[in-house]
């Protein structure tokens, strides 16, 4: 594994190298500074770009700057800024731009720091609120990571923003089917994701059309996160966007060469390290090439088998020209995660938190294992389970789950002239997974003996994804508009197969990809993926730009072709259990957005927002409706209809100096929700029982407001809280058919499941010298699990915390910094993630497998070296 990671790496490397020769991908963010005076646009270009920027006040009284709209990259987008200022750069550490007067000294630069007028909207507080936008967003940015460990999953720092739910079983977020997100009643994968403008897909494990961002961006290596709660922008590359959208940004490379170092100790044998060098600007090309290895055990009981590994490379070329910047990026990622059981409510009672599998107590477990089988080899070798245990219960262990990432990409940005720019990406994405389970099952080596017969088999899972994609769009300013138009087309051929071995005789590391010829298959199926989608855009200033309005539409068509296939078990496929062939197509060319922007007063301004979206179908084995079978695809097939929903968002800003204020409403109507239900917790082999089916919920309807304040009243100190509350409810009794029967479930007007009504979130941040620390506080409401609401959890509140003090330069070292994070700060243990695949009308008995218990309380240290 460590071999072929290495020599992927040097072929990126390579590939790299190659690049830049030829073209290389520039960082791009999407700015919407209107013109103005320069006291007041540099801030807040400041503020998008996600950077600081000092600059002398006695340049700017009185200077006016152009507007800058769209996406570019923000050294030539900051180039267009100050033109005309008689300014220039004379220091760019990635982080900090230092503007002075042209001709200035050296000298001069450092009084020039002390003087931070345009810089108000530093980017190192706590969150950003999106001014000047017709849409709610926020803004994350690195220092919102420093409460939690380093390697904590961006996905999972989001969780103090209004109106988000994220959760994760491990404490850095990292675990791949326990990270889930909720936003405004629109779970995980009705979102939209990108990275650096390239679609990541849907974000869904076993997921069939991306990855997620802790396998595409190691969090050191973020730039900034914007999240729209509601309604994303047309331009965003997603079939899955019905809600808001995540646009992760990836930091451009240093402008001065260096070395930055980091090791990670904690809890649970947690080990984590971090390197990255930055080659320094030479002749417009800049570059970086980082990595990290961490490992870290289960927190439940299960001593053996429960280690997760993770390796991934990140590397950014870039090469600023006259007119324009090239960047390629390229990620390898490498993980293999011990899993942990997903348990019931009732197993909770019963067995606690932290119920694990046997491992390594293989005897016992095969005891326990002879008790679900029949035959002449289990006759006396059952040992019953005893105390709070069950027989279903019983596992050795849950589990690995491997995932081998390759993602690439390139992209050009030029300046065709002042008013007219474009923008070209390429990237290609190929992903090999697999998740390997013990399961209950002859196996019977083979041999007609029954001497050497077991009960237990391997359940082997594989995935694959390959996937090529290209955009473009192009901005063109004229008069009082801005046009914008762009294009997003993707190919993907994404495959699942479930096989079954039956020759097992003894324990060993399911950490690995299964070599030779499987004996059993119960699926096989490949589906072809053709995604074509494109959107128009005008954005109208009026009243000396006080007023702005924007308008456009976009068209999606997306079809899949999905076939089953024999696959490569030594035994075909039986019809019973196999996923069916057939194909689906969501097609809309007008779905439109309208927006408005009114700058009421000086720090005053009011927005609104209406949109449309369609979803595609999903993919993958156990969210898509087509992996059911052939018989299921024939009854619902030619029935089922794509997810829309309609969005209407209103609300207030305040931003001015020390205090930021953001304060929104929504409505949002969800059509033809498809609700997926399979009847077998994930420890369980598929038999024809086990299968999936889905069921037309009709619409949805989700009412919310959401509040944020950023209060800084000391240069030290700042204060983030946030609150939401959000009543998703179904708006009819749902038909819940299974076979030729069918029952009406009393689901009308309950609330929708995972969904929390009320959210509330504290983060308090000083900073004084090199000391910094910050505490951060959150409250989720209620989370139900059925539709009818007969089961739920109840609210809980979290703590964490993040103390640390940069010692800044020690002889040759240019920084140093130590800190220590502690999560869950109280201990408290509660429902984290749920299940989604598992959702049913009802659990009276509580016995549905639905959620993973949360992490205890854990420590983190970190030791930090800049060279």
């Amino acid at each position: 594994m460590i071999r072929d990671f290495q020599a992927t790496a040097i072929s990126v490397v390579a590939f790299a190298a190659m690049s830049v020769t030829s073209t290389a991908q520039a960082q791009v963010r999407g700015f919407n500074v209107s013109s103005g005076e320069a006291a007041r646009t540099i801030p807040e270009f400041a503020r998008q770009a996600g950077i600081r920027i000092s600059a002398p006040v006695s340049g700017l009284n009185g200077k006016q700057t152009p507007a800058i709209k769209g996406d570019y990259d923000v050294r030539t987008a900051l180039a267009r800024l100050i033109t005309g200022l008689n300014l220039e750069i004379a220091s760019d550490d990635g982080k900090t731009i230092i503007l002075r007067k042209v001709g200035a000294t050296r000298q001069a630069i450092s009084a020039q720091n002390d003087d931070r007028a345009a810089s108000n909207s530093a980017p190192s507080d706590i969150v950003v609120i999106g001014s000047g936008l017709t849409r709610s967003v926020s803004t994350l940015v690195p220092a919102n990571l420093e409460t939690l460990p380093p390697g904590t999953s961006v996905q999972k720092a989001l969780n103090f923003l209004p109106g988000v739910s994220a959760h994760s079983i491990d404490a850095l977020g990292v675990n791949e089917q326990s990270l889930s997100l909720q936003v405004r009643g629109f779970s995980t994968t009705h979102l939209g994701y990108t990275l650096d403008g390239m679609p990541l897909g849907d974000g869904a494990y076993n997921n069939y059309n991306g990855l997620t961002i802790s396998r595409a961006l190691i969090s050191e290596n973020l730039g900034r996160a914007d999240l729209a709660t509601g309604i994303a922008g047309l331009g965003i590359p997603s079939t899955s966007n019905l809600g808001g959208a995540l646009t992760y940004v990836s930091s451009d490379p240093k402008k001065e060469m260096g070395l930055s170092v980091s090791q990670t100790f904690g809890s649970e044998d947690t080990l984590r390290t971090f390197v990255r060098f930055d080659t320094g600007e030479h002749g417009g090309f800049s570059a970086y090439f980082s990595g990290h290895y961490s490992e870290q055990d289960l927190f439940v009981n299960q001593p053996a088998w429960n280690k997760s590994t993770g390796k991934q490379f990140n590397g950014k070329l870039k090469y600023e020209f006259t007119g324009g910047t090239i960047t390629a990026f390229g990620d390898l990622s490498r993980t293999n995660q011990a899993d942990d059981a997903y348990i019931s409510k009732d197993m909770q009672r019963r067995l606690g938190w932290d119920w694990g599998g046997y491992a390594p107590d293989w005897d016992a477990y095969v005891s326990r294992a002879y008790c679900a089988v029949t035959g002449p080899a289990a006759v006396g070798k059952c040992v019953p389970p005893t105390g709070a245990e069950k027989q279903s219960d019983i596992t050795y262990t849950n589990g690995q789950i491997l995932r081998k990432d390759n993602l690439f990409y390139l992209a050009g940005d030029f300046n065709i002239t002042n008013s007219l720019s474009t923008r070209v990406q390429v990237y290609h994405h190929t992903n090999k997974g697999a998740g390997n389970n013990w399961i209950t099952g002859w196996s019977t080596q083979g041999t007609t003996s029954t001497a050497d017969d077991i009960p237990v088999r391997i359940r082997d899972t594989r995935y694959t994804i390959n996937r090529t994609g290209l955009l473009g769009s192009v901005n063109w300013e004229i008069g009082f508009n801005q046009f914008q138009a762009g294009f997003w087309v993707e190919d993907n051929t994404s495959s699942a197969a479930r096989y079954l071995w039956t020759n097992v005789t003894q324990p060993f590391n399911l950490g690995q990809y299964l070599k030779g010829q499987p004996d059993l298959a119960q699926w096989v199926q490949e589906t072809k993926w053709k995604t074509r989608q494109f959107y128009v855009q005008d954005t109208v200033k009026l009243f000396n730009e006080a007023l702005s309005i924007d308008f456009g539409f976009k068209g999606t068509y997306s079809r899949s072709d999905a076939e089953a296939q024999r696959g490569i078990a030594k035994a075909p496929v039986t019809a019973t259990s196999q996923f069916a062939s057939g194909s689906l197509t969501a097609k809309d060319y007008f779905l439109p957005q309208i927006g408005a922007h009114w700058q009421v007063a000086p720090q005053h301004e009011l927005f609104a927002s209406y949109s449309e979206n369609m979803a595609m179908f999903q993919g993958g084995f156990k969210l898509g409706p087509q992996s059911v079978s052939q018989a299921v695809w024939d009854a619902q097939g030619h029935t089922l209809k794509p997810e829309t929903s309609k969005s209407f968002e209103g609300g207030y800003r305040y931003v001015s100096g020390p205090l930021q204020i953001a304060l929104s409403g929504y409505w949002v109507n969800f059509d033809d929700r498809l609700l997926q239900y399979n009847p077998c917790p994930t420890n369980q082999q598929q038999n024809p029982g086990c299968g999936n089916s889905f069921h037309n919920a009709g619409g949805v309807t989700s009412k919310g407001v959401e509040l944020g304040i950023l209060w800084k009243p000391l240069p030290w100190l700042s204060w983030y809280n946030s609150a939401s509350y959000n009543k998703s409810t179904y708006n009819e009794d749902l038909d819940w058919c299974s076979g030729n029967s069918c029952v009406v479930k009393p689901t009308k007007d309950k609330q929708q499941v995972d969904t929390p009504k009320e959210m509330f979130a504290s983060v308090v941040t000083l900073k004084e010298g090199g000391f910094s620390a910050s505490v951060q506080g959150k409250y989720t409401g209620r989370r139900y699990y059925t539709y009818t609401n007969d089961q739920s959890f109840g609210g809980y509140v979290t703590f964490d915390l993040g103390v640390g003090y940069d010692f800044g330069n020690i002889g040759a070292l240019k920084g140093a910094k130590l800190s220590l994070n502690v999560t869950n700060l109280t201990n408290k243990r509660y429902a984290s993630n749920f299940d989604n695949s598992v959702f049913a009308p009802d659990d009276t008995a509580g016995t549905i497998q639905v959620f993973h218990s949360s992490a205890p309380r854990q420590f983190f240290g970190t030791l930090g070296f800049t060279f």
